[in-house]
């Protein structure tokens, strides 16, 4: 292989799209291998590698890191450049970032599956893939930086805001939740060690899936409404306040835990606060599409964008009111909140990341999207899979936690949710067909898409 394929224009976002894809069919079946596990706990009896306990993490990490950070990163490092006006300063330390961020991702598949994890949530990568993605961190964080300096333009537009600023937190936040000062276990010992969890636990989602999510959404709602932002001062109060709100909500995971009072009620009062930077951000995308609502619907890329802001405002709603000690009673430690983490993760980040990809492939590879047919195919996949999770997973969650909460014993709910596990296992078949289906759309997208001229043709990107 040519080292100059290193330095084409817009390669390593296309890579990062690639991979992502790639991780959505990866993660989704370890998601399948441990929704059997709940179903049948014996069926993959003796065989240690796909125990429930090595498939669960590389489950979540492999669809948090590898589709869609991945997939929002190959977004950001096409619209960042192109937004300023300018080439990404260095498609070589693009490259590197990728290399080093799918390292990470590929130690999950095959780290945790023979027990080489550090075993706390979110931050099972053993220290060298921690040390792996900080790199990763830092020369993207590098290469944004030197591109803006570079620019051809005097303005930085909100969704360049939101891509540095990812990068730039999470070199900050991502050593101190990994205590990467111990390397030997990646942990401190006691309940200190919750609280550094937890703390980077939620900013993962906070601040990494949030800033890239919304900042995709700010670059394809304009894009294809074809429209100005709304409120700029709106899109500023909404990126400083994520940050200032956000940082400190990790602990109320951590309610039941003697940590500290005033640690407990900084958390939920940020929690609650956290519906100032939401219906901030929600306002100003629903206003810049006001009146063009139909393009958007109509546009299989927007389509997707529109419904994750959509599972943005379920999220934001019910996540600050579950923060609440009093519903915590009854929501906490059980399958209410993977369905709530299910609609924050696949279902605001997760699809605007797919929106993200079918407006910005066909963009950088200048080729139509082979089927607008396999991209609506794979919406109505995910879609009824993810509404079905989380309608499921909710009555589940409540009934174990009426039983709890009246005193019941665990393992005499069990035989309750068994049904419910039964649908999730089925409905999960919906989106892995769902990534299948992108995975193929996009290679043949790479293999037959119809060159085309995105300046000139912005209507039909889709075959």
């Amino acid at each position: 292989m040519r080292l100059d394929c290193f330095r084409r224009p817009n390669s390593a976002a296309l890579a990062f799209l690639v991979g992502g894809a790639v991780w959505f069919v990866i993660g989704t079946f370890y998601g399948l291998f441990s929704a059997i596990h709940l179903v049948a706990p014996e069926f993959f009896n003796n065989i240690p590698w796909l125990v429930f306990g090595r498939t669960r993490p590389v489950h979540t990490n492999t669809v948090i890191y590898g589709f869609i950070s991945g997939t929002l990163i190959g977004c950001g490092t096409y619209y960042v450049p192109a937004l300023l006006r300018t080439k990404l300063w260095s498609e070589p330390l693009g490259w590197a970032a990728f290399v080093l961020w799918n390292l990470a991702v590929l130690s999950g598949p095959v780290g945790f599956s023979f027990a080489f994890s550090q075993g706390r949530e979110y931050a099972e990568y053993i220290w060298l893939m921690d040390l792996a993605i900080v790199l990763a961190v830092l020369a993207m964080l590098l290469n944004a930086i030197m591109t803006i300096l570079h620019r051809k333009i005097d303005t930085l537009y909100i969704s360049v805001w939101y891509f540095v600023g990812t990068f730039l937190w999470t070199a900050g936040s991502y050593p101190i939740g990994n205590v990467m000062w111990h390397p030997a276990t990646g942990a401190e010992s006691g309940l200190l060690d919750s609280i550094l969890l937890w703390f980077y636990g939620h900013n993962l989602v906070g601040l990494i899936l949030t800033p890239l999510s919304v900042g995709t959404a700010f670059y394809v709602i304009p894009y294809i409404t074809s429209t100005p932002i709304y409120s700029y001062t709106l899109s500023l109060i909404g990126f400083w306040t994520l940050v200032v709100f956000y940082s400190h909500i990790g602990a109320h995971h951590i309610l039941q835990a003697p940590i500290p009072n005033g640690l407990k009620a900084v958390s939920v009062v940020d929690s609650l606060a956290m519906m100032i930077p939401v219906f901030t951000v929600l306002a100003n995308l629903w206003l810049t599409a006001r009146g063009r609502g139909g393009a958007l619907l109509r546009h299989p890329a927007g389509r997707f964008v529109l419904a994750g802001t959509v599972w943005y405002l379920l999220t934001c709603i019910q996540g600050p009111l579950q923060s609440i000690p009093a519903l915590q009673k009854v929501t906490h430690f059980n399958n209410w909140t993977i369905g709530h983490s299910h609609i924050a993760v696949l279902g605001f980040s997760g699809y605007i990341a797919l929106g993200g990809l079918w407006l910005v492939l066909p963009q950088l590879t200048r080729r139509r999207v082979y089927s607008g047919k396999l991209v609506l195919a794979q919406f109505w996949l995910v879609t009824f899979g993810l509404v079905g999770f989380f309608v499921v997973l909710t009555i589940a969650g409540l009934i174990q936690g009426q039983g709890w909460y009246n005193g019941e014993v665990v393992v005499r709910v069990l035989p309750e949710i068994h049904p419910y596990m039964i649908l999730r296992l089925a409905l999960g078949l919906s989106i892995i067909s769902g990534a299948l289906i992108g995975l193929y759309n996009l290679v043949m997208t790479l293999r037959r898409g119809v060159p085309f001229d995105p300046e000139l043709e912005q209507e039909d990107y889709f075959t």
